[in-house]
C-alpha cells in the first residue's frame, strides 16, 4: 500500500448546510440534493455524506460511530483491492467488508485499522483522483477542479 490517501469523506448532519464549501469557492458536479457531494481537490477527492449513511457504510459497530469521517485508498484494479485488504489483515487490521462490485460499476472493500478507523479500498474506472489541477489555486482561495467522470455514491 503506497503512502497516500485518495479520498476523505466527512459525515455531516445536514448536507444542505454543507454548502458552506461552495461559498468558499469550491465546485462540484454533484447536485446538492443528492446523497453525497464530491470535490476534486488537487490530487485527491473530498466528500460530504450523511453521518448516518457514513456510519453504515463504514461498518461501525452497533451503537458506535465512524468518528464522522472515512478514508479511502484508490487502486488500479479489483485484484489490487483484494491484495490491499489481505495486506491490511496481515498487518493487524480487520477486514469489515470483503471486496465486491459496487452499484456504480466499481469494486471496493473496507478494513478498520487497529484503532477502528475505517479505510475503504476501491477501484472505480470512472475516477482519476490523481489528475493534476488545471489552474493553480491562490494562497487565499481553494479552487479545486471539478471531478470528471461518473458521479457515484462512493468510490
Amino acid at each position: 500500500m503506497d503512502q497516500r490517501i485518495s479520498l476523505i469523506t466527512l459525515g455531516v448532519a445536514d448536507l444542505a448546510r454543507s454548502r458552506f464549501y461552495e461559498h468558499l469557492g469550491w465546485s462540484s458536479p454533484c447536485p446538492w440534493d443528492s446523497d453525497v457531494v464530491f470535490f476534486q481537490a488537487n490530487g485527491m477527492i473530498f466528500g460530504l455524506w450523511s453521518r448516518d449513511a457514513l456510519d453504515r457504510d463504514s461498518c461501525a459497530e452497533p451503537g458506535a460511530h465512524s468518528g464522522g469521517f472515512a478514508l479511502a485508498y484508490n487502486v488500479g484494479s479489483p485484484l489490487e483491492v483484494d491484495a490491499v485488504l489481505r495486506d491490511a489483515a496481515a498487518a493487524g487490521g480487520t477486514v469489515k467488508r470483503v471486496g465486491g462490485e459496487t452499484f456504480s460499476g466499481g469494486y471496493s472493500g473496507l478494513f478498520h485499522d487497529p484503532d477502528g478507523h475505517p479505510w475503504e479500498v476501491a477501484h472505480n474506472p470512472g475516477w482519476n483522483p490523481g489528475a493534476r489541477r488545471r489552474r493553480q489555486a491562490s494562497s487565499r482561495h481553494l479552487e479545486p477542479r471539478v471531478m470528471r467522470g461518473r458521479s457515484a455514491r462512493r468510490l
